[in-house]
Protein backbone atom coordinates (compact mmCIF):
# COMPACT_ATOMS: atom_id res chain seq x y z
CA UNK A 1 0.00 0.00 0.00
CA UNK A 2 1.27 3.46 -0.87
CA UNK A 3 2.26 5.56 2.16
CA UNK A 4 0.29 8.60 0.98
CA UNK A 5 -2.85 6.45 0.87
CA UNK A 6 -2.17 5.25 4.42
CA UNK A 7 -1.87 8.89 5.60
CA UNK A 8 -5.16 9.72 3.85
CA UNK A 9 -6.86 6.83 5.64
CA UNK A 10 -5.45 8.07 8.97
CA UNK A 11 -6.72 11.58 8.18
CA UNK A 12 -10.18 10.21 7.30
CA UNK A 13 -10.35 8.16 10.51
CA UNK A 14 -9.30 11.18 12.60
CA UNK A 15 -11.78 13.41 10.76
CA UNK A 16 -14.60 10.93 11.33
CA UNK A 17 -13.68 10.64 15.01
CA UNK A 18 -13.73 14.46 15.20
CA UNK A 19 -17.28 14.49 13.87
CA UNK A 20 -18.30 12.17 16.69
CA UNK A 21 -16.46 13.96 19.50
CA UNK A 22 -16.37 17.64 18.41
CA UNK A 23 -13.17 18.27 20.38
CA UNK A 24 -11.29 20.11 17.60
CA UNK A 25 -8.07 18.28 18.55
CA UNK A 26 -8.68 15.33 16.26
CA UNK A 27 -9.39 17.67 13.36
CA UNK A 28 -6.01 19.33 13.85
CA UNK A 29 -4.32 15.92 13.85
CA UNK A 30 -6.24 14.99 10.69
CA UNK A 31 -4.83 18.11 9.03
CA UNK A 32 -1.35 17.07 10.13
CA UNK A 33 -1.95 13.64 8.58
CA UNK A 34 -2.94 15.38 5.34
CA UNK A 35 0.37 17.28 5.43
CA UNK A 36 2.20 13.99 5.86
CA UNK A 37 0.20 12.56 2.93
CA UNK A 38 1.37 15.49 0.83
CA UNK A 39 5.01 14.80 1.73
CA UNK A 40 4.47 11.10 0.94
CA UNK A 41 2.88 12.07 -2.36
CA UNK A 42 6.09 13.90 -3.26
CA UNK A 43 7.92 10.58 -2.83
CA UNK A 44 9.87 11.59 0.28
CA UNK A 45 10.79 8.98 2.90
CA UNK A 46 8.96 7.91 6.03
CA UNK A 47 11.27 9.99 8.22
CA UNK A 48 10.26 13.20 6.48
CA UNK A 49 6.63 12.13 6.53
CA UNK A 50 6.74 11.65 10.30
CA UNK A 51 8.59 14.95 10.66
CA UNK A 52 5.92 16.75 8.59
CA UNK A 53 3.21 15.14 10.70
CA UNK A 54 4.91 16.09 13.99
CA UNK A 55 5.74 19.66 12.97
CA UNK A 56 2.27 20.30 11.54
CA UNK A 57 0.55 18.75 14.56
CA UNK A 58 2.67 20.81 16.97
CA UNK A 59 2.02 24.02 15.03
CA UNK A 60 -1.72 23.34 14.86
CA UNK A 61 -2.02 22.54 18.56
CA UNK A 62 0.12 25.46 19.76
CA UNK A 63 -0.99 28.14 17.28
CA UNK A 64 -4.40 27.28 15.88
CA UNK A 65 -6.04 25.51 18.82
CA UNK A 66 -6.00 28.43 21.33
CA UNK A 67 -7.39 30.86 18.77
CA UNK A 68 -10.08 28.44 17.60
CA UNK A 69 -11.15 27.59 21.16
CA UNK A 70 -11.36 31.27 22.06
CA UNK A 71 -13.68 31.87 19.10
CA UNK A 72 -15.78 28.79 19.84
CA UNK A 73 -16.27 29.74 23.50
CA UNK A 74 -16.99 33.42 23.05
CA UNK A 75 -20.60 34.42 22.76
CA UNK A 76 -21.87 37.65 21.32
CA UNK A 77 -23.17 40.00 23.93
CA UNK A 78 -26.89 40.16 23.37
CA UNK A 79 -28.75 42.61 25.52
CA UNK A 80 -32.36 41.74 26.11
CA UNK A 81 -35.20 43.15 28.14
CA UNK A 82 -34.69 46.56 29.72
CA UNK A 83 -30.90 46.26 29.29
CA UNK A 84 -31.47 46.54 25.53
CA UNK A 85 -33.02 49.99 26.03
CA UNK A 86 -29.88 51.53 27.51
CA UNK A 87 -28.20 53.69 24.90
CA UNK A 88 -31.29 53.97 22.71
CA UNK A 89 -32.75 57.23 21.51
CA UNK A 90 -36.05 58.49 22.89
CA UNK A 91 -38.33 61.49 22.42
CA UNK A 92 -39.70 63.37 25.42
CA UNK A 93 -43.52 63.44 25.38
CA UNK A 94 -44.06 65.33 28.65
CA UNK A 95 -41.34 67.34 30.43
CA UNK A 96 -38.90 65.29 32.51
CA UNK A 97 -36.90 66.56 35.42
CA UNK A 98 -36.74 65.66 39.08
CA UNK A 99 -40.40 64.64 38.70
CA UNK A 100 -41.19 61.90 36.19
CA UNK A 101 -42.42 62.65 32.71
CA UNK A 102 -43.05 60.44 29.68
CA UNK A 103 -40.79 59.44 26.79
CA UNK A 104 -41.27 57.31 23.70
CA UNK A 105 -38.60 54.62 23.27
CA UNK A 106 -38.88 52.53 20.12
CA UNK A 107 -42.64 52.99 19.84
CA UNK A 108 -43.36 52.38 23.54
CA UNK A 109 -44.20 54.97 26.17
CA UNK A 110 -42.12 54.91 29.33
CA UNK A 111 -42.09 56.98 32.47
CA UNK A 112 -38.84 58.91 32.61
CA UNK A 113 -36.77 61.20 34.80
CA UNK A 114 -33.84 63.36 33.92
CA UNK A 115 -30.51 61.70 34.67
CA UNK A 116 -29.44 65.10 36.04
CA UNK A 117 -32.10 65.94 38.64
CA UNK A 118 -31.45 69.69 38.26
CA UNK A 119 -32.26 69.60 34.53
CA UNK A 120 -35.78 70.00 33.14
CA UNK A 121 -36.06 68.46 29.67
CA UNK A 122 -38.89 69.97 27.58
CA UNK A 123 -41.30 67.94 25.43
CA UNK A 124 -40.06 67.20 21.90
CA UNK A 125 -36.40 66.91 22.94
CA UNK A 126 -34.41 63.95 21.65
CA UNK A 127 -32.72 62.17 24.55
CA UNK A 128 -30.53 59.14 25.17
CA UNK A 129 -31.52 56.50 27.69
CA UNK A 130 -28.71 56.31 30.28
CA UNK A 131 -30.26 53.77 32.67
CA UNK A 132 -33.46 52.01 33.66
CA UNK A 133 -34.60 52.03 37.30
CA UNK A 134 -37.61 49.77 37.71
CA UNK A 135 -40.02 50.98 35.05
CA UNK A 136 -38.50 54.46 34.78
CA UNK A 137 -35.95 55.49 32.16
CA UNK A 138 -33.23 57.90 33.20
CA UNK A 139 -32.60 60.14 30.19
CA UNK A 140 -30.29 62.95 29.13
CA UNK A 141 -30.60 65.33 26.14
CA UNK A 142 -28.51 64.46 23.09
CA UNK A 143 -27.56 68.10 22.61
CA UNK A 144 -25.96 70.34 25.21
CA UNK A 145 -28.80 71.65 27.41
CA UNK A 146 -26.74 74.69 28.45
CA UNK A 147 -25.72 76.53 25.27
CA UNK A 148 -22.72 78.86 25.61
Amino acid sequence: MESWLLWLIIAAVLGTAELMTATLDLLLLALAALAAAGVAGLGLGIGLQLLAFAVTAAAMITLVRPVARRHLRSHPQLRTGVAALIGREAVVLTPCGRDPGRVKIGGEEWSARSYDPDLLIPAGTRVDVFAIEGATALVHPQEDPWPN
